[in-house]
């Protein structure tokens, strides 16, 4: 029997397994996901036991991680060191070989029991944001979306929906959104002409979106993942896009603007978001749960896209492929 998925509110755990209070929230049906940190990660046969014992709990939770490559690559001892997607752009055979990076990272996301992980970065390097910096893929805004879509390629190949962020672009504004507000105050024209573009030539190969807690005051005066401006305006109406809208941490700084944890997940959703994560503080996460089940919010429509698509076997790297994407991305000196 497929079960729906039911709940807006993604969390997290402190640990790598589960404790008694973890279980009794994750019961909860407004909860629909938990996101891994490398806090929660040891190695991949722990993973893989954490998310049986998950599912055990809720069968119908999303299980998510950030597994980019470079810096922000949770899942490390026992899996493959990707490169930053930088380094991967500098090569001469960069399209395929950033396919390549997307089918080996999911396939290892999937191999541990994971549904997804919330890649691939968009935003254009301008040199500017350290908090971005070589995640980006290029700052030539085609060049971006064409790699990206490589990467997606691959993900897709794997079993893996892809997840477009960090809408409509975080690339310009300097400020780190963990940890302060930032402000990107260039027009939506030029905007629409640069950071948008990766967004609107992939927006059918997405199936997510995560918007940015940067404020674009020119266009609104709201945060991109509380704007309805932003969400329904431009990228539902503007760029036709269908898929789903994931929020950014609301527990970040960034998103500290329109009040507490409760108000919060509230601004998200009704800006257009389907799925709030709050992160790094359960009791932030206990009084977004409490907002949900006071407003009764509605299910949201078109999670279970996101589910992974066919878990890999766990002898992925006996396969012709795996052996293949390694040796391709060795011979670049990528890992």
């Amino acid at each position: 029997m497929t079960v729906g998925l039911q709940g807006s509110l993604m969390l997290d755990i402190g640990g790598t397994w589960l404790t008694a209070e973890d279980r009794q929230i994750l019961r909860q049906p407004e909860v629909g996901g938990l996101i891994l940190f490398a806090r929660n990660i040891e190695d991949p046969r722990q993973v893989r036991e954490l998310s049986q014992a998950i599912r055990a709990v809720r069968p119908d939770l999303l299980l998510a991680v950030d597994q980019e490559g470079g810096r922000v690559q949770r899942l490390r001892q026992g899996f493959v060191r990707l490169p930053a997607m930088r380094a991967v752009a500098d090569n001469a055979n960069a399209e395929w070989l950033a396919e390549q990076c997307g089918w080996l990272m999911a396939t290892e996301v999937l191999a541990v029991g994971l549904d997804l992980s919330f890649a691939p970065v968009l935003d254009l390097d301008y040199q500017r944001s350290a908090v971005v910096g070589s995640r980006s893929f290029d700052g030539d805004p085609a060049r971006a979306a064409l790699l990206a879509g490589a990467f997606i390629r691959g993900m897709n190949a794997a079993g893996m929906a892809a997840t477009g962020k960090h809408f409509p672009g975080h690339g310009w504004a300097e400020a780190d959104s963990h940890v302060a507000i930032p402000v990107d105050e260039r027009s939506l024209d030029e905007i629409r002409a640069n950071d948008l573009q990766p967004f609107a030539r992939l927006s059918k190969q997405l199936a997510a979106v995560m918007p940015a807690h940067v404020i674009y005051p020119q266009v609104d005066d709201q945060p991109a993942g509380f704007s309805r401006r932003w969400l329904q305006e431009i990228l539902r109406g503007e760029l036709q896009f269908d898929g789903v809208i994931f929020s950014d941490d609301l527990s970040m700084a960034g998103a500290h603007v329109v009040g507490d944890a409760a108000n919060r997940i509230e601004a998200a959703l009704n800006a257009g978001c389907d799925m709030g994560l709050v992160c790094n503080d359960r009791a932030a996460a206990e009084l977004a749960l409490s907002a949900l089940q006071r407003l009764q919010v509605a299910p949201p429509q078109g999670l279970a896209r996101m589910r992974g698509q066919g878990f890999a076997s766990t002898d992925y790297k006996q396969s012709p492929r795996w052996l293949q994407a390694v040796g391709d991305l060795q011979a670049a000196q990528l890992i």
